[in-house]
């Protein structure tokens, strides 16, 4: 299952648990988690935290979800962030994270949502936030299959590194061709003139060529089918190979699940979409003319007029197949996301 960045109301997510940002007395407090509690219903959900409280930082308890869609509330307590103290941080940041996933599989749940925990009054640096996140939910979806999402209010909540955007950023500025748009002004006589010139040596040039015979229908067809592209899957089963990985491993790497891997797979007929093969390249570690020739496989091609383009062929150039971290940078700037 796949880890999706989303911008939207925790409170509001049809999941079947949601992570409230918690302290450790699980009281009420501001934030996402004044905000949870009052969507959930205050007095229920404090009555019922009442009875499980004090955890301690990193730990994770469950208690219904009461007035929200979700049918649990996660209370996961996230650390104060201390830079000088920087690793032991990151350890309890990184345990509230996997003992809310853990506790989810323990009751049975398929979808969860999180809030960038700590990364609030607690002072967490966002950026560093998102890292920890990332990684603790990554190295969780290589051993469990799981639908989790990063529920993201507004963009003041969600933070790249700045190094990485720095990088994004310098490409971008030296690939990415914005075409500009027409200006309408009136052509210049000399303008028409040279226009006219060229479209009459183009006729010109069309009617000078031999005609030539048309074949035949059952021999177009004969042609054709002697020169049909081998099918995307076969392309696909070929790179896995050739790449030494596993169906798991690339459909996990991918961020897609495993239904639309196994159509992908199975599928002579079926051709998936620009995003999905991408998301494939990067879960491959193709490089750029390897990447090129699955697109093309598909009828598709990059493109340095498409900024989404230019950001993936950037983490590709680069070498850094981390589709998670991908997706984070094309969130960052509005853009599509790689995978389900």
């Amino acid at each position: 299952m796949p880890f999706i960045i989303v911008k939207q109301d925790i409170t509001r997510m049809d999941v079947d648990a949601v992570v409230n940002a918690a302290n450790t007395g699980l009281q009420m407090g501001g934030g996402v988690c004044g905000a949870i509690f009052r969507a959930a219903g205050e007095r229920e959900l404090q009555a019922a935290c009442g009875r499980l409280s004090p955890i301690k930082t990193g730990e994770a308890v469950i208690t219904p979800g009461f007035s929200l869609p979700a049918k649990y509330i996660i209370h996961a307590a996230g650390p104060v962030y201390s830079r000088w103290n920087k690793a032991q941080c990151r350890a309890l940041l990184r345990s509230a994270y996997t003992a809310s996933l853990k506790l989810a599989a323990e009751n049975g749940c398929k979808s969860i949502a999180f809030p960038l925990i700590s990364s609030g009054i607690y002072g967490y640096p966002k950026d560093e936030a998102l890292e920890t996140a990332r990684g603790a939910i990554e190295d969780y979806l290589l051993d469990h299959d799981m639908e989790i999402y990063l529920a993201v209010f507004d963009k003041s909540s969600f933070a790249v590194g700045q190094a990485l955007l720095g990088g994004v950023e310098s490409y971008i500025s030296q690939h990415y061709a914005d075409r500009p748009r027409f200006s309408g002004r009136r052509l210049l006589a000399v303008e028409r003139e040279a226009l006219q010139e060229a479209a009459a040596a183009d006729l010109n040039a069309l009617a000078a060529m031999p005609a030539q015979a048309p074949a035949s229908r059952e021999q177009g067809l004969d042609a054709l089918m002697e020169n049909l592209d081998e099918p995307f899957s076969d392309a696909l089963l070929r790179l896995i190979d050739k790449k030494g990985k596993t169906d798991v491993e690339v459909y996990k790497r991918a961020n897609i699940d495993r239904k639309l891997f196994s159509k992908i797979r199975t599928g002579r007929g079926y051709t998936p979409k620009k995003p999905t093969i991408l998301a494939l390249a990067i879960a491959l570690e193709l490089t750029l003319d390897e990447t090129g020739a699955l697109l093309e496989r598909a009828g598709y091609a990059l493109s340095h007029a498409s900024r989404f383009d230019v950001i993936v062929e950037y983490f590709i150039v680069s070498g850094r197949y981390n589709i998670f971290e991908l997706n984070e940078v094309l969130f960052s700037y509005d853009l599509p996301l790689l995978g389900s």
